[in-house]
């Protein structure tokens, strides 16, 4: 199971996690990321749920998805690929723990690298259960 992946948030993840089938949680850090030359369009919001059995709905969701699918892929086309300047980027670590892979990605996240808090969030709740 992933927690994140380098196309979390339209690309802008700059880690990539994972329960590791060795142990552990994985963390990948990137060497590399996107820099957009335009603002990103809005997410599209998944449809309510009482929405989801409604064929029409469930369309309209489907076009203005794929819309908005083919302008990312053509932000991410002309948009520039720059080298991370800071520590561990191109590394990878394993964490014997949820709460040692929070503390690693925060650890990140104030280094500067892009990393999505409900993330950090997710493994402090599972250690927390695990507790």
């Amino acid at each position: 199971m992933s927690y994140c992946r380098w196309s979390t948030d339209d690309f802008q993840c700059d880690v990539y996690v994972y329960s590791d089938v060795s142990g552990g949680i994985t963390t990948v850090v990137a060497g590399n990321r996107l820099i957009y030359k335009s603002e990103l369009p809005a997410p599209i919001p998944w449809p309510e749920k009482d929405d989801l059995d409604n064929e029409e709905v469930m369309q309209a969701w489907g076009e203005k998805y794929k819309e908005r699918y083919d302008l990312m892929a053509q932000l991410r086309e002309e948009a520039d690929r720059v080298y991370i300047d800071l520590p561990y980027a191109g590394e990878s670590f394993n964490d014997a723990t949820p709460g040692a892979a929070a503390d690693r990605l925060q650890e990140l996240k104030d280094l500067g690298y892009v990393v999505p808090q409900e993330v950090i969030d997710t493994l402090r709740r599972e250690q927390d259960d695990e507790s």
